[in-house]
């Protein structure tokens, strides 16, 4: 049962981001050309949200779907780490024209060429968890 309702939130956030246009390549462009506040205010957003609901999680002690208590971890402040991952991320957003959450939502909207990005973003996580381990902390 659980299932269907993760599914269906799923597809309720799909719907929502193509809706929002979040997943449409001119407005990511538009983004990294400084040319609209559009996707700015969607990520804004998101992260105020995120903001929030870490903060009342802490507050209230709130459980998962599962009943099992929430843990969240501090940071690491190793702030290269982010730097260069964020530098990854936002080359692969920019030449892709999509993050991770709007790949499966142009996929779903059927744009069949973004199945090379997931691959490749898949491909990407998987050398990542075999080279994890090697990579400086």
């Amino acid at each position: 049962m659980r299932s269907i309702i993760f599914l269906g939130i799923g597809i309720l956030f799909g719907i929502t981001l193509f809706k929002s246009e979040a997943a449409s390549w001119f407005r990511i462009y538009e983004m990294f050309q400084f040319h609209s506040f559009h996707m700015y205010g969607i990520i804004g957003s998101a992260v105020t949200l995120g903001l929030i609901s870490t903060q009342l999680i802490k507050k209230y002690k709130i459980k998962s779907f599962y009943g099992d208590p929430i843990h969240i971890s501090p940071k690491d402040k190793n702030l290269r780490r982010y730097i260069f991952g964020g530098i990854i991320f936002g080359l692969g957003w920019a030449l892709a024209g999509a993050c991770p959450g709007p790949m499966f939502v142009l996929l779903g909207a059927g744009y069949l060429p973004i199945i090379v990005v997931i691959a490749s973003a898949i491909i990407g996580t998987f050398l990542y968890g075999i080279l994890k381990h090697k990579l400086p902390h």
